[in-house]
C-alpha cells in the first residue's frame, strides 16, 4: 500500500499531527504514508481540522525521527515555540490528489482499491465455447470494497480487502495469487477465491 485515505477525495491523508515536539514550535506526526522522505523538499503542505477545508501551510524543514520511524517531524514557518505547536495538536496534513506520486508496480494507494468492483474468476479459463458454459465461467460480480485493514507495524501479514457482498462482509487478503487483476482506472478488481474462504468469513 502507498497512502491512506481521507474522506474527500480531492486529498490525501499523509500525517496527523500528535504533539508538540521540543521548545522550538517543532511538532511530531503519525505517518500514513510510504514515501515520507518526499515531504521534505515540499515547500507547503495543507492542514485540515475535523474534515474542514484544508489550508495551505509553508514548512520550513520535516525529517523523519530516527529512533520511530513512524514519526514524522514538521517545523511549519511561523511555528516558533510549544504554545505555537500545541495548536496544531490532532490536525491533519495533507496534499492535493495531484501531489501524490506514482507507486511502484504492485502497490496502490487505499483511495483508488476502496469503491472497486470485486468479480470472481474461474481459476482457469474453460476451453469450451457453449453458451451455458460460458456464462457458467464468467466473472461475477462479488461485491464492492468498502476498506482495506493492515496487521499493523509489527505484525507481518497480507493486507485484507474488506469486500461488501449480498451476504455480508468478506475478507478477502490482498495477495497476487488472489487478487488477479487489479485495474484501478476501470475500479476493478478480479480475484479468484481459495476453497472455503467464503465459509470462513461466514462463520467468524
Amino acid at each position: 500500500m502507498a497512502i491512506s485515505t481521507k474522506n474527500d477525495e480531492r486529498w490525501v491523508l499523509v500525517a496527523r499531527i500528535t504533539r508538540a515536539r521540543g521548545n522550538k514550535g517543532e511538532v511530531a506526526a503519525e505517518l500514513f504514508t510510504d514515501f515520507a522522505e518526499r515531504l521534505a523538499s515540499l515547500p507547503t503542505v495543507y492542514l485540515s481540522r475535523n474534515n474542514s477545508e484544508p489550508s495551505e501551510k509553508r514548512l520550513k524543514k520535516f525529517w523523519i525521527d530516527r529512533n520511530h520511524p513512524g514519526v514524522g517531524i514538521f517545523h511549519f514557518e511561523g511555528c516558533d515555540s510549544i504554545n505555537d505547536a500545541e495548536k496544531f495538536r490532532g490536525m491533519e496534513i495533507v496534499l492535493s490528489i495531484e501531489q501524490r506520486v506514482t507507486p511502484p508496480v504492485g502497490q496502490y494507494f487505499v483511495t483508488d482499491l476502496i469503491g472497486c468492483t470485486v468479480f470472481e474468476v474461474p481459476a482457469t479459463e474453460t476451453k469450451l465455447a457453449s453458451p451455458a458454459c460460458s456464462l457458467e465461467c464468467a466473472p461475477q460480480v462479488l461485491g464492492t470494497v468498502r476498506d482495506v485493514y493492515f496487521s499493523g507495524e509489527a505484525v507481518a501479514g497480507t493486507p485484507l480487502l474488506q469486500v461488501e457482498t449480498a451476504q455480508g462482509e468478506l475478507l478477502v487478503p490482498l495477495a497476487e495469487d488472489i487478487c488477479r487483476r487489479i485495474d484501478v482506472a476501470a475500479r476493478r478488481i478480479d480475484v479468484t477465491l481459495p476453497e472455503g474462504l467464503k465459509d470462513v468469513n461466514t462463520q467468524e
